[in-house]
């Protein structure tokens, strides 16, 4: 009697090709998934390359490929590395006959696409391209892409003749030097691509600036150059040091260990260090979060992750170019036959065709003064563009000669304050000290700074190069090529004296963060310590101090308080003190805004800084501030501007008669003149056509004065959800609302205008401008509940760096009004939810200022209501408004 076998006695099924393959694959990496070690990943990038050449012979032998062609590998599995997620490129030579054979042709190709198949089928994410040799030679010379992945041919398995005729044809037909004038300008615009930075928040560990792709470039030209195929061939070649090669090989394995286990992490080809997998990643390295004794989070594993990142793309950045450039020195020679002609500078130094060249390579060793030297004699020699390999490799070599006694050394610290204050070249010079570690050596401060992320969601550098493009955006204040960036300011700097000192604000504004604390109060201690040690004193060191620990307060009076209240301004002005001070806090302002993201700066934000400042300087100079003086003022420009457009003398008198003293001191004379016209118009209107019935809703928009988003006027009988279904409508349409201003006329009408904005709006506002004419109207007339807000999803960065939500909410000053903060991350519908709530509670908003910080939020109300008065229903609108900025 014979019985059924169990199920756990049946032989595992044997495994498929493809399954053998992704399991021999994963064991490779397997070793390198956790830990610090970079040993043995080069030999295993190399053996992932051999695995995948075992199962692509045995392929060809399966697909029937018949004699007479080739497989080489190309590019990087060329190379013989191949990453966990990389593509496997491959060229199939096809081979050469006197005569077509169309039969033999048909065979062929019905081969190779059997071939290309059973590679997919695999698991083998292949790229091939099919050429005769004609056909290679042709296309490498239309395309240097091609030409490059060419370059590293390797053959694989089929004829060796062939692929021998393939590889002098190859060879013959490569120029060098336009091989490398072709693959330098690619990199060129690689880094532009970049913004020429390798500190952004999510760097690319392959493309970006400082990037493997950085080390290959080197590698690709000195090949096609006939200088060798690896670091120690560049070595034996005189085309670098020991001590580079050591550098090399040690950044290389830290990268490619980086990009293996992102391969890993993310189980498909991800080259870029987002924020979803930074953490994860730093925790393979071993890092972790880091709390001071107080259990406040001093440093996230991700950031010593990324710090160790930033400086190896840091050093690869200053390897190659030393490289490059002794590489195009050595090709230049062989072509012209005599090295470059040489111009002397003075005893130390001399022009190399552009370049600055040190005399001798232990310059720096001897005379360590000619360090800080080479930067000045950057920003004063005429033609010079920058430094040449051989002066870059004596500054590599001399980092350790600048310790703290060099810091101290007065001849040092008077070189630098002549760098300082030079008329110009300021933003180069420093820019060319940071590539050369140089100026975190001799500013051990800033050395802090380099590589030190900012987790707010509004900067999108690291904290030396949002300082550095901070200092940028002050000196093009001062260049008249720029005066039509920001004109207002240009014209401010063209009546400022010594803008060095506004440079050295900059540099040192925010040189604090990172080391706990008020990085405010630190750099102005900073600064201060600075001045003494390079004998600036009196006026222009107070000032400088000043504008270190200032530099936020603008930005915040401007952006989250009521520039229509005389109070604000006062108060604002008593803190400043003095003209130069706030010219010169408005011009840090500005260019530290700017420098943080490409997105946060918009005109609205202009707008309101540069409102704070006109009213701070009338103030400051003597002239009448009192409200009323301010409002007179106001109305007779606004009667001008009706004037030029033919409205009545008196027309605008029944609205202004109804609007008090807040209302003009929130809006400007164009303002006032545009709400009084389409106003007085509309009742006019309205009164010949229909006396007797009710006014209708009016709803206004026109192109911004400002030059950026729309301007929305609402007018209409008041009621008590009004703000709530006006916002709802703007969240629904996706427009964002930048500053609204809400008024109530003493007859019972509201009065609101909102600054909004559109990513489509530039090319269609006209549209959007009828859209929300019509649209409003019906939203305002809609009876019914509220509907619920949107849930929008929350972006990458928000996820992975959430802002804690915060409400504050306390009586103003003078006990009339209530001020709520609100603080959290951005979202589409967030403005709504928070006015649904206040609605639902009948608390009506007076202002509101609307802060877009990147992702993250700070907005600042003025409301006002019964409910407010007591405690336990305050305490209960709190909890709602948390509930409603919640992340979703």
């Amino acid at each position: 009697m014979s019985s059924e076998p169990c199920p756990a006695s049946l032989e595992a099924a044997p495994l498929s090709r493809r399954e053998r393959f992704l399991r021999d694959k994963a064991a490779l990496f397997a070793p390198h998934e956790r830990g610090r070690s970079t040993r043995g990943l080069r030999q295993t990038l190399r053996r992932a390359a051999a695995l995948v050449d075992d199962l692509l012979r045995a392929l060809w032998t399966d697909a029937g490929i018949p004699t007479g062609a080739a497989l080489a590998a190309v590019g990087g599995y060329g190379r013989g590395e191949l990453y966990p997620q990389s593509d496997v490129d491959v060229l199939i030579l096809l081979p050469e006959a006197d005569a077509p054979d169309p039969q033999a042709e048909a065979v062929l190709k019905t081969a190779i696409e059997r071939f290309i198949g059973l590679c997919w089928d695999s698991g083998l994410e292949i790229g091939a391209s099919v050429r005769s040799i004609d056909e290679c030679v042709s296309e490498a010379a239309r395309d240097i892409t091609i030409q490059t992945a060419m370059l590293e041919a390797r053959l694989i398995l089929g004829d060796r003749a062939l692929y021998a005729r393939f590889q002098t044809r190859f060879a013959s037909a490569l120029d060098p030097q336009a091989f490398f004038v072709a693959k330098t300008l690619e990199m060129r615009q690689r880094h532009q691509k970049f913004e020429n930075t390798p500190y952004a928040l999510e760097p690319n560990c392959k493309e970006s600036p400082g990037g493997l792709r950085d080390l290959q470039v080197i590698l690709w030209v000195a090949k096609a150059a006939g200088l060798g195929q690896s670091w120690s061939d560049l070595e034996r070649r005189g085309l670098a040091t020991a001590l580079e090669v050591r550098q090399l090989k040690r950044n290389e394995a830290l990268l490619a260990l980086i990009r293996v286990r992102l391969h890993l992490a993310a189980r498909r080809r991800e080259d870029r260090l987002i924020f979803d997998l930074q953490t994860a990643l730093a925790e393979s390295f071993g890092e972790v979060d880091r709390y001071a004794k107080n259990g406040r989070l001093q440093q996230r594993a991700s950031e010593a992750l990324m710090r160790r990142y930033y400086w190896a793309a840091k050093a690869v950045t200053q390897l190659n170019q030393i490289l490059i450039l002794n590489i195009e020195e050595r090709l230049s020679t062989a072509a012209a036959g005599t090295p470059q002609a040489l111009r002397r500078i003075n005893d130390r130094f001399w022009d190399k065709a552009g370049m600055i060249e040190v005399a001798d390579d232990d310059l720096y060793r001897r005379q360590p003064h000619a360090i800080l030297e080479t930067f000045l004699i950057y920003q004063t020699t005429v033609g010079v563009k920058g430094l040449s390999a051989r002066t870059l490799r004596a500054l590599y070599n001399a980092r350790r000669l600048m310790d703290a006694r060099f810091r101290r050394d007065p001849a040092n610290r008077a070189t630098f304050r002549q760098i300082l204050q030079q008329p110009q070249g300021i933003t180069h010079a420093m820019r060319l000290m940071n590539q050369t570690s140089v100026l975190g050596r001799y500013l051990w401060a800033f050395r802090r700074t380099v590589g030190q992320m900012q987790h707010d969601l509004f900067h999108v550098y690291t904290v030396d190069q949002h300082i550095l493009m901070v200092l940028r955006n002050v000196r093009r204040f001062f260049i008249a090529e720029h005066a039509h960036e920001y004109p207002h300011c240009s014209q401010l700097a063209a009546s400022w004296e010594q803008p060095w000192i506004l440079y050295l604000a900059a540099l040192f504004h925010d040189i604090g963060k990172g080391r706990g604390g008020d990085h405010s109060e630190i750099g102005a201690r900073e600064v201060r310590r600075f001045c003494r040690a390079h004998q600036i004193e009196g006026e222009a060191a107070d000032l400088a101090e000043f504008l270190v620990r200032e530099h936020l307060l603008m930005s915040h009076v401007a952006q989250k308080q009521d520039l229509g209240d005389p109070a604000v301004i006062e108060a604002f002005v008593r803190r400043v003190g003095t003209e130069r001070r706030l010219t010169g806090l408005y011009l840090l302002t500005v260019a530290d805004i700017r420098g943080t993201s490409p997105k946060v700066w918009n005109a609205w934000k202009g707008k309101l800084l540069e409102d704070l400042y006109r009213a701070s300087l009338r103030a400051l100079g003597g002239a009448r501030t009192d409200a009323a003086a301010a409002v007179a003022e106001r109305k007779r420009e606004a009667q001008v501007l009706l004037a030029l457009h033919a409205q009545p003398h008196s027309a605008h008198q029944a609205l202004w008669d109804t609007l008090d003293l807040g209302y003009f001191m929130r809006h400007d004379a164009n303002e006032l003149a545009w709400h009084a016209r389409q106003i007085s118009r509309h009742r006019a209107l309205h009164a010949q056509k229909q006396p007797d019935a009710p006014l209708p809703p009016l709803v206004r928009a026109r192109h911004s004065p400002l030059g950026e988003g729309l301007q929305v006027l609402v007018y209409c009988r008041d009621q008590a959800d009004l703000f709530a279904r006006l916002c709802a409508y703007f969240d629904r349409a996706n427009f964002n609302v930048l500053d609204a201003k809400v008024h109530t006329t003493s007859d019972g009408y509201a009065l609101d205008t909102f600054q909004v904005v559109t990513d489509l709006q530039p090319e269609h506002y006209r549209e959007w401008i009828t859209m929300i004419e019509k649209g409003l109207s019906d939203a305002i007339g809609t009876d019914g509940p509220l509907p619920p807000p949107r849930r929008g999803r929350p972006s990458r960065r928000v996820r992975s760096f959430p802002v804690t939500p915060r409400i504050d909410l306390r009586p103003d000053e003078k006990g009339q009004r209530w001020l709520l903060f609100v603080s959290t991350s951005d979202r589409p519908g967030l403005l709504y939810a928070i006015a649904r709530v206040l609605a639902q509670h009948r608390v009506s908003i007076q202002l509101a200022k609307i802060s877009t910080l990147g992702e993250r939020v700070e907005d600042t109300f003025v409301v006002e209501g019964d409910e407010l008065q007591h405690a336990r229903r305050q305490l209960e609108i709190e909890t709602e408004l948390l509930q409603a900025i919640a992340p979703q």
